[in-house]
């Protein structure tokens, strides 16, 4: 089933990329993560334009984060002054995003500054990832337990001025920590096309020392407004987005949403987490690979 692209002017088996909506949605239902580091590059794998593809998936990303905020909200698991500190400091970082965008697409450098940037992101967080499973998965091995671990926010965060109580979170610190994570991944989302799910997550955890049952909701919330704005500055902007392929992928999305919820219910958190850690260093070693490959095409004329 082909299907023409207008904005990346290029045909398409639009069931291949329904399925690869299916797999972001079955990320964000398992992981509170909007599933954009993935899509990006394997839509690059698939031949997409790099700038397409991230601006696109910025636009699927926001569908496939509705339905995990209203469950999650349900259930109290969103902390709203939290999320809308992150949210304002995400729009900030997306219209800077913007301005870096268009200074890169200028240069012509913006192709390679986004495959660079997944490659450093991917293959860091996979390997963290990776590392933290198989030390989650020892200690059922050997029978011995495993020792909470102990919840508390960084030094740096606790040394901000201007101290909030977030009472959902459980946490007395300054605005200006979760302000400037949310602009980081503001700038992350603009470029890259990603919701940042999977950098908040544990920098919520590791860094704010949030509360668990509330970081997944809060993050999904976060992810939901920076993507709008960001889908709206590209359109605006960049020009990148492309109707058609952010349809078909939210399509995928909506489903998988429901199929990645289920699965995260039954399975262990342990596995799942090994398993999309070896997905992203796989998906990082094969963009590594592709920026030290000579092109079929080493010129490319694109209008201005």
């Amino acid at each position: 089933m082909d299907v023409y692209l207008p904005i990346a002017n290029l045909s398409v088996n639009g069931l291949y990329i329904v399925l690869l909506g299916g797999l972001t949605g079955i990320l964000s239902g398992l992981f509170g993560v909007g599933g954009g580091f993935l899509t990006t590059p394997l839509l690059i794998f698939y031949g997409i334009p790099p700038t397409v593809a991230a601006a696109s998936a910025a636009t699927q990303v926001t569908g496939a984060s509705v339905s995990g905020v209203f469950a999650h909200s349900k259930r109290g698991g969103v902390d709203y002054r939290m999320g809308l500190v992150m949210v304002g400091g995400g729009i900030i970082g997306a219209l800077f995003g913007a301005a870096l965008f268009r200074l890169l697409q200028a240069l012509g450098q913006i192709d390679v500054v986004i495959n660079i940037l997944y490659v450093l992101l991917l293959g860091g967080i996979g390997s963290l990832m990776m590392r933290e499973a198989i030390d989650a998965l020892r200690p059922g091995k050997s029978g011995a337990a495993t020792k909470p671990r102990k919840r508390r926010h960084h030094p740096l965060v606790a040394g901000l001025p201007f101290r909030w109580r977030f009472y959902r979170s459980g946490l007395y610190i300054s605005p200006l920590a979760p302000l400037i994570l949310g602009t980081l991944v503001g700038v992350l989302t603009m470029l890259m096309g990603v919701g940042g799910g999977f950098l908040l997550v544990p920098a919520m955890l590791y860094l704010l020392g949030m509360s668990g049952n509330v970081v997944v909701g809060t993050s999904l919330f976060q992810i939901l407004f920076v993507t709008m704005v960001t889908t709206m500055t590209h359109a605006l902007t960049t020009k990148a987005v492309d109707i058609v392929l952010a349809g078909l992928l939210l399509l995928g999305s909506v489903m998988g949403a429901q199929f990645g919820t289920q699965i995260a219910m039954k399975a262990r958190p342990e596995i799942l987490r090994l398993v999309l850690a070896a997905i992203v260093i796989a998906v990082a070693i094969r963009m590594l690979w592709g920026l030290g490959v000579q092109p079929d095409e080493i010129y490319t004329v694109s209008p201005l």
